[in-house]
């Protein structure tokens, strides 16, 4: 039999982990909670397994992200569609040269600039927001990216590089702010 006082401790330590690596993949909060619910909901059924475990975080983040993932694929055929007659506003087909820098990810944000790079992620095509997160918060390489999303190595970088240039575009008064 499950406990559930340890279960409610760690739904309580592993909470924020869960939605907002949720809500950074699926950019819906709605979509975020209920992946978020499932992901502890299989916690519940390994819960013998995993109590005593010390890889219970890392098993739960991954469970996270493959039901974001599964989520994204089921869906996704629904939705090309749409996304594929939107055009960005801010894409002036211009391609920047340079990668996001490297001190943008390590500056010090404050909680309303956290709260403006969140959005500005969440604002991000679906398919660029995907593999942007996947590559910078989930630490996936481009390889395991294309794998996990069945899509091709030129079109994870494509992603990535357009997802870093519209971020830099609207960050650009943030990262002045800050100084980087």
């Amino acid at each position: 039999m499950n406990d559930p006082a340890s279960f409610d401790s760690f739904v309580l330590n592993y909470q924020d982990m869960v939605y907002s690596t949720a809500i950074r993949l699926l950019g819906h909060e709605a979509e975020a909670e209920d992946v978020a619910q499932e992901a502890f909901l299989r916690a519940w059924k390994h819960w013998a397994e995993l109590k005593d475990g010390q890889s219970a975080g890392g098993w739960l983040k991954t469970v996270t992200r493959n039901l974001c993932l599964n989520h994204l694929q089921r869906y996704r055929n629904r939705w090309t569609l749409f996304t594929d007659l939107r055009r960005s506003d801010d894409d002036d087909g211009a391609e920047p040269d340079v990668a996001a820098p490297d001190e943008w990810e390590d500056a010090t944000l404050t909680a309303d600039q956290r709260s403006i790079l969140e959005g500005a992620i969440a604002a991000l095509p679906r398919d660029q927001r995907v593999a942007l997160v996947l590559f910078h918060f989930e630490g996936l390489d481009y390889v395991a990216i294309a794998e996990q999303l069945k899509i091709s190595l030129g079109k994870v970088k494509t992603d990535i590089f357009r997802a870093r240039a519209a971020l830099r575009k609207k960050l650009q008064p943030l990262r002045e702010t800050v100084g980087v």
